[in-house]
């Protein structure tokens, strides 16, 4: 695109109260941008009303403004923008009902073409469902899928952190402009993606993260990938937006199950019982897509659920405290998670030996807050 063109573009998305719907009736009206500033009134008002026309045709310091910060951002490096008639554009977002009329793009344009799976979950993640959601993201990005997600905390970075480890990289969809990246925490994240995969909005520069900017990245989320899999996510989590977006598009869902105890399987599990492919391996969603990259090319076999990581003092942790105290026992119920685990297990999570562990457990089962079960399993108790 010239320069003109560009500018014409991002005027037109600045105009107040002109949304992405009436943006592409004016465009299939009238072609490019161009051509819609260069009708009358009354033409245009026969397609969005009186209103949006005059609003069109009235060049406020707003748009001015807009269209300033806009051009400013594409002249910094690896910065692109896709607009609906650009031969770049994802064609699977072309095919959905709601395409943003512009993509603001950071990276390598190229991966928004490329095959891609949605790995989306909860914000307040357990250390279990991060380690799942990064091994799951590995292993199919090192088979050449992209992993597509939020850049939210949680499984959203840690499947970024997965999909950065293979060829496939990662696409993040954020819900703010550009030029913001939100959560804050996540920005070092963000810098690596810009660098080995791409960064994409539908936001003009400047736009602060607003509630409701969210749930519209979703529908992004969907639309570029092949599928959806929800690794973690309460009942009303914002993950379960994306999966029925994605299943309306026709796209595969796919859920990891979890504890009937744990509040971040509740999601999970009644997308599960809604129809969702219940999958145990990064091997279960290969097939269900019918994805044939060989193992050979891959490096090694497809990646079960990782055990969580442990924070104990050989993994850098601070541990739990070494004494059997009342607040030590309270510490450990994290540790113990909400599925079964090993006596072993907890000596790789909290850094302790066999026998405080043992110590700190009698207490509790003896309070009735955790329950040892057949085969040396020790289970907290709702």
């Amino acid at each position: 695109m010239t320069r003109d063109e560009v500018r014409d573009w991002l005027r037109l998305a600045a105009v107040p109260g002109l949304g992405g719907a009436s943006q592409r009736l004016l465009l299939k009206a009238f072609g490019l941008p161009e051509t819609i500033f260069a009708a009358s009134a009354a033409a245009l008002g026969s397609v969005v009303g009186e209103a949006l026309a005059r609003r069109i045709l009235d060049r406020g310091d707003a748009a001015d403004d807009a269209l300033a910060a806009g051009l400013a951002w594409l002249d910094e490096p690896g910065n692109r923008l896709l607009t609906l008639a650009d031969p770049g554009y994802p064609r699977s977002l072309l095919d959905g009902d709601d395409p943003p009329p512009l993509l603001y793009v950071k990276g390598r344009v190229e991966l928004l073409g490329r095959p891609s799976l949605a790995v989306v979950g909860s914000r307040n993640s357990t250390r279990q469902g991060e380690a799942n959601a990064q091994a799951f993201a590995a292993s199919l990005s090192q088979r050449g899928l992209t992993i597509v997600s939020g850049l939210a905390l949680g499984i959203d970075a840690a499947a970024h952190r997965g999909g950065l480890d293979g060829a496939g990289s990662t696409i993040a969809v954020i819900g703010t402009g550009p030029d913001r990246i939100y959560p804050a925490r996540n920005a070092e994240l963000a810098r690596e993606i810009a660098e080995r995969g791409v960064i994409v909005s539908e936001f003009a520069v400047g736009t602060p993260a607003l509630p409701a900017n969210f749930p519209r990245r979703n529908r992004i989320i969907a639309g570029l990938a092949r599928g959806c899999l929800v690794v973690e996510a309460a009942e009303r989590s914002g993950s379960l937006i994306t999966a029925r977006l994605a299943a309306e598009a026709g796209r595969e869902v796919f859920a990891i199950p979890g504890s009937i105890h744990s509040p971040q399987s509740k999601g999970c599990h009644k997308l599960i019982k809604q129809g969702a492919k219940l999958v145990e391996s990064a091997q279960d969603v290969l097939e269900e897509l019918r994805w044939e990259t060989s193992l050979a090319e891959s490096g090694g076999e497809a990646l079960s659920p990782a055990p969580a990581p442990g924070r104990g003092v050989g993994s850098g942790g601070t541990g739990l405290p070494e004494a059997s105290t009342e607040s030590g026992q309270e510490s450990l119920l994290p540790a113990l998670g909400r599925d079964p685990c090993t006596l072993d297990v907890l000596v790789q999570r909290t850094g302790l030996t066999a026998d405080t562990l043992l110590a700190m457990l009698l207490p509790l089962e003896l309070e009735g807050r955790i329950e040892q079960l057949p085969g040396g399993l020790y289970q907290r108790l709702a």
